[in-house]
């Protein structure tokens, strides 16, 4: 029996999501034009290795169309107060129908973003407007495949070791 292929993320990485971030979802299309989209909130599972994003359904439609034709995704993690950033990829992302639990990650996720930004000196306004509230919302499920440094400085672009546990 095999074991279950160690997960790019190590403890910090993983905490970093969890914190005050701002979620940027990338994809392309057949054409490689690239489109991006602000996700609405977020869960990493136990095992570090499966990502779930929520992603406003209208405003993110060429996002989700990406995805459902090539399943392809990078998702940018940033701490605006710190510029502490992480980039994870997958490829084979699905695109569903969120459950009414998931769909409680969204009203947390906006308050931790609104305090990350109120530290910068703007109002909850401003992170009303940058998620939209009141559209519905989807959900993509993928495994991560990889995962890159992107915190300004010397180890930017670098791949993080898998880890396990």
């Amino acid at each position: 029996m095999t074991s279950p292929a160690p997960s790019p993320l190590g403890s910090e990485p993983a905490a970093l999501i969890a914190r005050r971030v701002s979620i940027i979802v990338g994809t392309r299309d057949a054409a490689l034009r690239p489109h991006v989209m602000r996700a609405a909130g977020c869960r990493l599972s136990d095992d570090r290795r499966r990502l779930l994003l929520l992603m406003p359904a209208l405003r993110g439609a060429e996002v989700l169309a990406d995805l459902r034709a090539n399943r392809q995704v990078a998702v940018v993690f940033s701490e605006p107060t710190t510029h502490r950033t992480l980039q994870v990829k997958g490829h084979d992302a699905v695109v569903g129908d969120a459950t009414e639990e998931e769909l409680g990650l969204a009203a947390p996720y906006h308050v931790r973003l609104a305090d990350e930004l109120a530290q910068l000196g703007f109002g909850a306004s401003v992170t009303a407007s940058l998620l939209g509230r009141d559209e519905p919302l989807a959900a993509i499920r993928f495994t991560i495949a990889e995962a890159f440094e992107q915190t300004p400085g010397p180890a930017a672009g670098e791949r993080l070791a898998p880890t396990r546990g």
